[in-house]
């Protein structure tokens, strides 16, 4: 149809790009998450294409592609931002516990609620639709707490880069389960685990020592090229490929930590600040584009009449709060009593969708809801808005408290400053104590004052 022309298309598709900048200044302002506007933008072209292009077409397809592609790009783009330092290793590990047990915790209770619902639901299925269910966004938090004090902001990208990781290693460890050829059992996911790391470190390293001798201006989509063909080799090998984009992302940021004492010799410094630079500012704007393709194109494919089941919104809403009440346990273990506004920033996203679409036929049920999926995005997305705006509420009246007390100090030490000026001015006055008046209005002069005259 006319709609879908090249020239149309290419409109189309860069209207959206720039609502897409716009919405993200506007996230700023309001804390409400991009994701939710580019979700809203997508459901109202749907209804567009209902009316003016009933025969418009399937969109499922590409979104499994931008996915992936996206997923690489968040999970590269936190990497680069994470800091390796002694100091540091306790909230990384910190904030690695908190996400391994949150997302193994959520999701039992998850798969319990849709065992419990769904009709015709195994067990063995519900883990497998619950899992997508138990993951932190990363590609919503990490845009999103960039307001927040610097402990604060580096725990929820710790955490939710690690929630990215473990949740996908543990769908498809869960998934292999179905293919008897595939599973290997814990050992063999323990291996399949080291197998991955230590090809990941093997080429890292290379692509650094082959990339810091390449001359050519145009070779950063060329390095983008060589992780998404690593990325999906392993995912052919059936290694835990995230792995290796985080790990090749760690050394990039802590290249001298990588490359201590005379191994220096092999690294171009000057060169890797180059590449560190530009890769970074090629995986924001990349992870940018893709980002907002995915969740306009997921609203697009949305099925709004699920939203209005009654069982759907109570399948929902049990596990939306089983999320927050097993968050508040954890958290109140791991982090103590100063746990807002971390307790409601835990919104699913991208990689729910994406692994909602990855589950194989053969544990796919019929009963589930698609609706589900989205009342979660939506719910927890939601509650992370409501909690942000609260937080910049709060420091806002604390900053005008500090201010208020400032001010008032400044006040009072001005008041004092005057007060000393004056009482020197006066002490300056004075008149001088060897002449004093008499009453009758002459003039009496110290004795030691004659007798000096008459010596004289």
């Amino acid at each position: 149809m006319e709609i879908f022309s090249s020239y149309n298309v290419i409109i189309e598709a860069s209207i959206i790009v720039i609502l897409s900048f716009w919405f993200n200044g506007l996230a700023k302002k309001t804390n409400v998450p991009s994701v939710l506007m580019l979700i809203l933008l997508g459901i109202l072209i749907k209804i567009g294409l209902d009316i003016f292009a009933p025969s418009s077409p399937d969109f499922e397809g590409s979104l499994e592609i931008l996915g992936t592609v996206g997923l690489i790009m968040i999970v590269l783009e936190a990497a680069l931002e994470l800091e390796l330092k002694k100091e540091k290793l306790i909230p990384i590990l910190k904030s690695m516990a908190i996400a391994l047990i949150g997302l193994v915790g959520s999701a039992w209770v998850a798969a319990l609620i849709l065992y419990q619902f769904i009709d015709g639901m195994t067990m063995q299925s519900a883990w497998l639709y619950a899992t997508p269910l138990s993951i932190l966004s990363s590609a919503i938090i990490i845009p999103s707490v960039g307001g927040l004090a610097d402990a604060k902001k580096e725990f929820h990208i710790y955490e939710s880069t690690f929630s990215d990781i473990f949740g996908i290693m543990m769908f498809y460890f869960l998934t292999s389960g179905l293919n008897p050829a595939e599973d290997g059992g814990a050992v063999g996911f323990s291996v399949n685990l080291l197998l991955t790391i230590v090809i990941a470190v093997v080429a890292s390293y290379a692509i650094i020592l082959i990339f810091q001798r390449i001359k050519s201006q145009a070779k950063l989509f060329l390095l983008i090229a060589v992780l998404l063909l690593l990325y999906a080799l392993g995912k052919k090998m059936h290694l835990s490929s995230l792995i290796i984009i985080l790990i090749f992302g760690l050394i990039i940021k802590n290249i001298k930590l990588f490359f201590p004492g005379k191994t220096a010799v092999f690294l171009e410094e000057e060169k890797m600040k180059h590449i560190y630079h530009d890769l970074h500012i090629i995986t924001l704007e990349t992870a940018f584009i893709v980002r907002t393709f995915f969740f306009v194109i997921f609203g697009i494919t949305i099925v709004l009449s699920s939203l209005l089941s009654l069982e759907v919104a109570l399948i929902s809403l049990l596990i939306i709060a089983s999320i927050y009440v097993i968050r508040w346990v954890i958290l109140r273990v791991f982090v103590g009593n100063d746990i807002l506004p971390q307790l409601f920033i835990a919104p699913r996203g991208l990689i729910t969708v994406l692994l909602f679409y990855a589950i194989p036929n053969q544990a796919k049920i019929e009963g589930f809801e698609s609706g589900i999926l989205l009342f979660v995005i939506i719910a927890t997305s939601l509650i992370m808005t409501w909690a942000m705006i609260k937080d910049k509420r709060k420091m806002g009246t604390l900053l005008d408290e500090i201010d208020e007390e400032i001010l008032a100090r400044n006040k009072a030490e001005d008041a004092l400053n005057d007060h000393e000026e004056q009482t020197e001015g006066l002490e300056a006055t004075e008149p001088d104590s060897s002449v004093k008046p008499q009453q009758d209005g002459g003039i009496q002069m110290d004795d030691m004052d004659i007798e000096g005259d008459l010596q004289e």
